[in-house]
């Protein structure tokens, strides 16, 4: 099915890609090559599912993109405290590529100016310039999840042209910053900017970041997390050179970007963001990219200090209406059926705050489930969010779920909620029992009766339980031979209970046989606490107090009328009044509940199965 989420990239792109304005890097000739159409953007979450939209698979260098990652390696191969003796950690206010440092420390302001950048890998172990660079590679790569080459002619270009950042590294020398070559230091920063990587990579290395420094795709580790706090510090401050109080203001992510047109984004626990497009601004951040971010965390409500307790994934539990049933009694055949098509509804019980993140991935759970149905031929009739654990919705987790359900019913398959609290904000519901156009339910047992009459209406041929009967057309009637029946009939009284009525109470003497002619009966077990739980609903066609009536013993359940109810009563006298009157029919009916009891139990074994319980 559509993909919220990617509708979501897909309108912003479509939104940004009219802003033709800045332009390409022209300092290093190989950039100012650079096709400025270009773009693309990428989503990828902590779980490492891509959502991607333009050309995200085409090729660039990553420039000072880099410099968060070697900045990383950095800490991990010398340690914080010898770091921070060669690097600041203070935004400098000034551009990228100042030839300067902190007049009072004699140090680079940050590991994100080109001052800082080249410290951080002249500080990477390794022998010799090729061992750190590879050491490098090998690290970028890890992020990555897959091996990323040098581009020689970025590499080349950049040589040829790179004199403001020879003499970055000479004043570094000068000062006791980088020890040794200057220049092999400054190439070693050059090669480290020349490795080639696409929009896609971009994201899954913010990814990566996001995930506590755990490659979401491979599963391999390219920082421990206590190093990724130290740099994602490090971004959100001095990411984004003399912009980064306002990228802060109105995007809220740390980040960082690079000149040949690269944006990464990070919002932590949650997602990575990439942008590709090579038209600058006058900070030498990407245009379009950072006006894709600010749109992206605006309508995704992404902003690290939007205050919520969202989840990585929100979906407490999934299962089908075969796996949990609903309270109400079925016929055999209704039950024969909901075992072979209950499949087909799904409910998916959903926790804590519905942030952007948190709801992505309802979104995608909800869509996986309905893809592999239509796949394996057991395509949804209908989908429950269970909502009575949620906390908190965002506007935009709103919204998403209620396109999800949209779509869901352009595909014919009917989409409701469990929402006692109104947390999805819907207050009108459809009044029909098989409405799923905007239907909310107080309960799950409710949604649960609606899924398994979806299911019935669509898939079930044989008997289904009726909404009024007869006492001549009760199903306990009905199961007596016909000399049986009028001893039975003749001796039943009828009762109304208006809905809400508790008609037997814990520890009430027996009623008699009372049979279900129209509306709804819940049957509570009350525990210790006084705390009412619901054990099964009753309608048409069903029965109760039979064990009260046959053991005289007094009912155990408390028994309420949900809805408007009639219902007609043998009662003990005239039940023990069939013991010499017509014993015959007595003992028929004794067989008759008999068997009505074995077939519930049965029933209730069965359910039990299929959820795992025996």
């Amino acid at each position: 099915m559509t993909d919220v989420v990617q509708e979501i990239l897909e309108e912003v792109h479509a939104l940004c890609v009219a802003d033709t304005s800045g332009g390409v890097a022209d300092y290093i000739p190989e950039l100012a090559a650079a096709n400025p159409d270009r773009f693309g953007i990428c989503l990828t979450t902590a779980d490492g599912h891509v959502y991607q939209v333009g050309d995200t698979d085409v090729p660039f260098t990553i420039q000072s993109v880099s410099k968060p990652f070697t900045y990383a390696l950095a800490l991990t191969d010398r340690g914080e405290t010898a770091v921070a003796r060669k690097i600041d950690v203070e935004p400098s206010g000034e551009p990228f590529n100042e030839i300067s440092l902190d007049p009072v420390t004699e140090r680079p302001r940050n590991p994100m100016i080109n001052a800082g950048a080249i410290t951080s890998a002249s500080l990477v172990r390794g022998a010799t310039p090729d061992e750190q660079f590879e050491r490098i590679r090998a690290s970028f790569s890890r992020y990555a999840g897959r091996e990323l080459a040098m581009n020689a002619a970025v590499h080349a270009s950049e040589s040829r042209t790179g004199h403001r950042n020879r003499a970055i590294g000479h004043m570094l020398r000068s000062f006791g910053i980088v020890e040794g070559d200057p220049d092999a230091m400054v190439d070693l920063y050059f090669r480290q900017c020349s490795l080639d990587v696409t929009c896609r990579d971009i994201g899954v290395m913010a990814a990566t970041l996001a995930n506590n420094g755990l490659n979401p795709c491979t599963d391999v580790r390219a920082l421990e997390p206590v190093l990724v706090e130290r740099v994602l510090s490090v971004m959100t401050t001095c990411g984004m050179y003399d912009g980064a109080g306002d990228w802060v203001n109105r995007v809220g992510l740390p980040a960082k970007s690079g000149v040949a047109g690269a944006v990464l984004a990070v919002l932590p626990g949650q997602l990575g963001i990439s942008v590709f497009s090579p038209r600058l601004d006058a900070h030498g951040n990407s245009v379009r990219g950072v006006k894709a971010c600010r749109e992206l965390s605006s309508r995704l409500e992404l902003h690290f200090l939007h205050v919520g307790r969202a989840a990585r994934s929100a979906v407490r539990a999934e299962y089908t209406v075969a796996d949990s049933p609903s309270r109400r009694r079925r016929t055999a055949a209704e039950q024969e059926t909901l075992a072979a098509r209950g499949r087909r509804v799904r409910v998916f019980e959903l926790h804590g705050d519905l942030l952007f993140s948190a709801a992505e991935s309802v979104v995608r759970a909800v869509s996986t489930a309905v893809d592999h149905g239509a796949d394996d031929g057991s395509a949804l009739d209908g989908v429950i969010l269970d909502m009575r654990r949620v906390d908190e919705v965002s506007d935009v987790a709103r919204s998403m779920l209620d396109t999800l359900a949209a779509g869901l019913r352009r595909q014919g398959c009917a989409a409701v909620l469990v929402d006692p609290r109104a947390a999805m904000a819907h207050t009108v519901s459809s009044l029909s029992e098989h409405d799923g156009s905007g239907r909310v339910f107080d309960d799950l047992d409710s949604a649960l009766r609606w899924g398994e009459d979806t299911v019935l209406d669509r898939w079930c041929g044989g008997a289904r339980q009726p909404t009024e009967v007869t006492v001549d057309q009760h199903p306990i009637v009905t199961a007596l031979d016909e000399a049986h029946r009028d001893a039975i009939t003749s001796r039943t009284t009828d009762a109304q209970y208006s809905a809400g009525t508790v008609i037997a109470e814990v520890g009430d003497v027996s009623l008699g046989l009372v049979m279900v002619l129209s509306g709804r009966v819940a049957v509570d077990f009350i525990g210790a606490d006084g705390r009412a739980r619901a054990v099964s609903t009753l309608s048409a066609g069903m029965s109760f107090g039979e064990m009260p009536l046959v053991r005289r013993s007094r009912f155990g359940l408390r028994i309420t009328a949900m809805k408007d109810t009639t219902v007609a009563i043998l009662g003990p006298k005239d039940f023990d009044a069939l013991t010499e009157s017509n014993p015959a029919a007595k003992t028929a009916l004794l067989e008759v509940l008999l068997d009505r009891a074995y077939e519930q139990a049965e029933s209730i074994v069965a359910a039990l199965r299929r959820s795992g319980v025996v």
